[in-house]
């Protein structure tokens, strides 16, 4: 048997089995990750820097039984074998990594959910238990799963990810509202596991509302025990969060569109750190046009012999200075088929442009340390994936369906 038909049968035998029915067990499975070009004219001390990396390279698996009232989500990230040294991405920061996003854990998501625990009991109504590592119940989708490929500055101020989480949800009509408890401290490597002596020392909440078809709007807030300290010594968070999600059609052709607000205080409101942004898509045919607009605060922290690394564990007196990104960013993709039938292909261009201001601090200037205070950068990607799409991250449970039975997890790619 050849290769080509060995990879036909599993794509069959993964058709087969997502087209089970609800009632049935039921058991899907992913394959995605995006080769990428980056280019940018912001370095420390001036200059460009290019980068060829594999990025988001993930395995997705979910499963169902019991009339899909037990649910698992589990999805495997294998970027710290791709970019241990984190993604070429000016602005990014989080995780000891400062304009290079962190590769995720291996393990980014494994939740198990019991969904619709009440049964007839409480009318119309679902209330479901999750429990296992994955995203806390707080702000918006993981950008992993949002159609641009270049993740926004905002990332460690509009998610929790990658906590050992236990979540309560119930959803009414066009209501939703998640709690769950999880431990503070952030994973410190690709190989981290959650501390699991922190479980509960930090809490969060969100409240969702659906009010007409493909409208989701949510509120949300968290406190965060100590999580750039692991063993719980750092600085507490206190953060924020509300934004209005929308998916439906503009002359006939699929339409995305999203906008978040978000703020994370620490010392008592001392350090204040805001976001906003607001990106689409718009599909027509096997195109895509894509846009956003972003403007984040984040910190400035001593940077180690590594300039693109900052010293864990983080204090309060390592702030440095605290400055502002605006970001631009507009794109293209195109839906060109498959390779041999099996695997999607999407190629994507990105193109951002920048500019960085400060707001405090005598320890850092941005034209000082990069030689400039405006920059540009181009990303192009080739996405490649198997079986599934990628789903929404961080909605498990009651949640995970929408209330006219839209599935949450449905996107634009």
């Amino acid at each position: 048997m050849t290769l080509r038909s060995l990879l036909t049968a599993g794509l069959a035998c993964l058709v087969l089995v997502q087209g089970a029915t609800a009632q049935d067990p039921h058991l899907s499975i992913g394959l995605r990750a995006i080769g990428l070009y980056s280019h940018v004219n912001l370095a420390p001390g001036g200059g460009t820097v290019d980068a060829l990396q594999v990025v988001q390279p993930t395995l997705m698996v979910h499963a169902g039984a019991f009339d899909d009232r037990l649910r698992l989500t589990a999805t495997g990230n294998f970027e710290g074998l791709t970019i241990p040294d984190g993604e070429l991405s000016p602005g990014a920061w989080g995780e000891g990594f400062v304009d290079r996003r962190h590769p995720h854990t291996y393990l980014h998501e494994l939740m198990l959910s019991a969904d619709d625990l009440l049964g007839r009991r409480d009318g119309a109504a679902r209330v479901s238990l999750s429990l296992g590592k994955g995203f806390a119940p707080f702000g918006t989708d993981d950008p992993m799963s949002r159609p641009i490929m270049r993740y926004p500055v905002n990332h460690h101020l509009s998610q929790i990810l990658e906590r050992a989480v236990g979540i309560a949800a119930v959803r009414a009509g066009p209501v939703s509202l998640e709690t769950a408890l999880f431990n503070g401290d952030e994973p410190d490597g690709p190989g981290a596991w959650p501390r699991l002596s922190r479980f509960g020392d930090s809490w969060s909440t969100r409240v969702t509302v659906y009010p007409v078809r493909g409208l989701e709007v949510q509120g949300s807030y968290a406190f965060v025990h100590s999580p750039e300290h692991r063993p719980g010594a750092g600085l507490d968070q206190k953060k924020w969060s509300s934004s209005a999600r929308w998916e439906g059609h503009a002359g006939g052709q699929p339409l995305y569109l999203m906008g978040e607000w978000a703020v994370t205080q620490e010392a008592a409101g001392f350090f204040s750190y805001h976001t906003l942004l607001a990106e689409g898509a718009w599909s027509p045919g096997p195109h895509r046009l894509l846009w956003r607009l972003e403007r984040t605060d984040r910190p400035e922290e001593p940077r180690t012999a590594d300039p693109y690394r900052t010293v864990r564990p983080h204090l309060d007196n390592s702030v440095q200075g605290h400055t502002r990104w605006t970001v631009l960013t507009a794109g293209y993709a195109a839906r060109v088929g498959s390779i041999a039938g099996l695997v999607r292909v999407e190629p994507q261009v990105e193109l951002a442009y920048g500019w960085i201001a400060s707001l405090g601090g005598a320890g850092f200037d941005p034209a000082t340390f990069y030689g400039r205070d405006r920059f540009w950068s181009v990303s192009i990607g080739l996405k490649m994936g198997l079986g599934m799409a990628m789903h929404r991250m961080g909605r498990y449970g009651a949640v995970e369906q929408m209330p006219d039975g839209m599935a949450a997890g449905t996107h634009m790619h």
